[in-house]
């Protein structure tokens, strides 16, 4: 699995903490550093964005009025590390986490601090093989929030290399328990926990691919465990003889009999197929159910063209349409996923994808290293067309909210919204630096940037 783009280098000037923290005593901090704020919101956000684009299924849709006006409400001050997770809107709160293993409840109105809480050392990035995550490796996976019963669960990487799933009160930080979550014969130092955390059928699932640089030995793997942290870890490895990582930032994604669908990158198998560049169906129990694989997988492996670099998109009708870096798409029976070469439909769709898409029915929104692009599937689900191309640029993966489409423009650092009938720009807002994938988040009135160590807010203007 090699990302795109080279590492964003920067000297990282850590945040003090109050106290020397450790994996079984996290510290906590209520100070509410200065932000920067443009406007007043006209709507208090009432967020029910639990999990990366706001449901199981990553549609990344949400409800709320039109967002046509936004203008920056606030950025907030710098947190203690560089953020990868998309941010979750949970009621009044957003919930954001850093490299450094610090998870923050900001103000969803102020983005001033609400609590803070330092799960532990974070693992120095120039003790691993390779990587581009520096100076430290801590959060990269965006955490998951059960509604039900208002608990967060993260995963952190810890010095030394070590991965452990936290579960955590969504309204104080408290650490309710945590446990490791590395299954038996895994090397910690090998794998990165990159794709979002799950929340189905009682479970938190993790899914594991490589560093980039394709070091060492790795494979892709989910591992689950009970949401009350009890009983045994259960792990699925995809069986590669090395690599084939479960790396896409969107995670697995769940579909109404809770089964997971998940997708991976590139193997070192040249002539025999071992489920590399695959898209996998998985049993709540992890158990394999069937997969897909393209035809041409051999030269997808040996170009390290990643079928994986996107997460599988669950469509109405019982479809699944997946991209890679090759840019090819590719309409899936849900049902059936095929085997080798048993795709409903394939069509060439842009130079390449990274990240998630969005979806709203069978309209998908795909975006790639140059521009976003919208399909849409045929009413028989034998096929899908374009709809509109945007002008180029390096689409973050995108969200559908207040009436737009909206993505970050990864090289330049604009959140950019999209009429989804047309595809022209409607908004285009100036940000801070951003990091790998950027992806927004909605509460009613309202979008929530990462940008870089910051989060930032565009808001409805208040009257």
């Amino acid at each position: 699995m090699r990302p795109r783009r080279g590492s964003l280098v920067a000297v990282i000037v850590l945040v003090a903490c109050t106290a020397t923290s450790t994996t079984t005593s996290p510290t906590s901090s209520t100070a509410s550093p200065s932000v920067t704020a443009s406007v007043r919101p006209a709507v208090s956000p009432g967020g029910r964005w639990t999990t990366y684009h706001g449901d199981r299924a990553r549609s990344g849709v949400a409800a709320g009025p039109s967002l046509a006006d936004v203008r920056h409400a606030w950025t907030s001050a710098q947190l203690d590390g560089t953020i990868y997770a998309e941010p979750l809107a949970i009621g009044a709160r957003i919930i954001t986490a850093t490299e450094n293993d610090t998870v923050y409840a900001l103000d969803a109105a102020t983005g001033a601090v609400v609590w803070s809480r330092h799960l532990g050392t974070p693992v120095d990035s120039a003790t691993l093989p390779c990587g581009n995550i520096v100076p430290t490796s801590g959060i990269t996976a965006t955490p998951v929030v059960d509604p039900a019963t208002s608990v967060l669960y993260v995963a952190a990487f810890l010095s030394p290399a070590r991965h452990e799933l936290f579960a955590l009160r969504e309204a104080s930080g408290a650490v309710l328990w945590h446990r490791p979550i590395d299954p038996a014969g895994m090397d910690p130092r090998t794998q990165q926990l990159r794709s979002a955390l799950t929340l189905a059928n009682g479970s938190v699932y993790v899914s594991y691919g490589g560093l980039f640089g394709d070091c060492g030995s790795y494979h892709g793997w989910v591992a689950g465990v009970a949401a009350d942290g009890s009983g045994p870890l259960f792990d699925y490895q995809a069986p590669t003889m090395n690599a084939g990582g479960i790396w896409a930032p969107s995670g697995p994604a769940v579909d109404s009999d809770g089964h997971l669908f998940v997708a991976t990158g590139n193997s070192f198998s040249a002539d025999t197929f071992d489920h590399g560049d695959s898209v996998i169906e998985l049993s709540p129990e992890l158990k394999e159910l069937g997969f897909f694989a393209p035809a041409d997988w051999a030269a997808l492996n040996t170009g390290d063209v990643d079928l994986g670099s996107v997460g599988p998109t669950l469509l109405p009708g019982g479809r699944i349409f997946q991209i890679g870096k090759g840019g090819v798409g590719y309409l899936l029976d849900a049902n059936d996923l095929g085997g080798i070469g048993g795709e409903v439909a394939s069509a060439p769709v842009c130079g390449g994808s990274f990240g998630g898409t969005a979806h709203d029915g069978r309209s998908i929104y795909v975006p790639c290293n140059d521009g976003l692009v919208a399909l849409r599937v045929a009413d028989d689900g034998r096929s899908f067309e374009q709809v509109w191309r945007s002008s180029a640029f390096d689409a973050g993966p995108p969200i559908v909210a207040g009436g737009l489409v909206w993505s970050v423009d990864l090289s330049s650092s604009a959140l950019l919204g999209f009429d989804p009938s047309g595809g022209h720009e409607v908004v285009r807002q100036p940000m801070d630096e951003v990091s790998h994938f950027a992806s927004p988040s909605s509460a009613p009135g309202c979008l929530f940037v990462p940008t870089y160590r910051t989060i930032t807010a565009f808001c409805r203007a208040g009257g």
